[in-house]
């Protein structure tokens, strides 16, 4: 593949595999090294896929592995930044449910997912992917991927309903630095 090639494929791709990405890794610069991760493989074995059609998919497949590869290497060892987060967000104000459920909430939602589950929800919604060519990225079969899509809807939807929930937050306890419900 000649470098104008190669650069009307990344044209095309970077945007929708860096959202993938990020969708998995959580974080942007994680997100960033895996996109360049995959165009390397591209770079260095990319000429073995016979149609340039089946670039898309190769191109997420290829990401999704990197991402388990690395998470496998990286479960050896924890950092910091895995560590939970602290409550710093503001309570939501009293509104209609569809106000409150913005573009970052439900992104937000969507991270709270389990990993097998969030990547078929990615794919789907945000990459307009076609069930078949969610199977091709992930290597599982369609059945996998419906069966996956239907699990992960069902934990978004009780991702927000926690959200909704009155009295779901923990707070400290004035005093005493216990928690006690809200």
């Amino acid at each position: 593949m000649s470098n104008e090639g190669f650069t009307q494929l990344v044209d095309a791709h970077y945007a929708q595999l860096y959202r993938f990405a990020l969708s998995l890794a959580r974080n942007a610069p994680d997100a960033g090294d895996l996109v360049q991760q995959t165009f390397f493989i591209w770079a260095t074995k990319g000429h073995g896929v016979r149609e340039l059609s089946k670039a898309k998919s190769w191109l997420f497949t290829t990401l999704y592995r990197e991402f388990l590869r690395g998470r496998r290497r990286d479960s050896r060892a924890s950092s910091l930044e895995d560590l939970p987060h602290g409550e710093n967000e503001p309570l939501a104000q009293d509104v209609d449910r569809v106000a409150r459920i913005d573009a970052q909430a439900v992104l937000s939602a969507l991270q709270a997912i389990e990993e097998p589950f969030r990547a078929p929800l990615t794919l789907f919604y945000l990459e307009d992917m076609s069930y078949l060519e969610i199977a091709e990225a992930l290597d599982v079969p369609i059945g996998t991927v419906m069966s996956r899509l239907s699990r992960g809807k069902a934990q978004l939807r009780a991702q927000f309903e926690r959200a909704e929930a009155p009295g779901a937050r923990v707070l400290p306890f004035p005093g005493t630095g216990g928690a006690c419900a809200l």
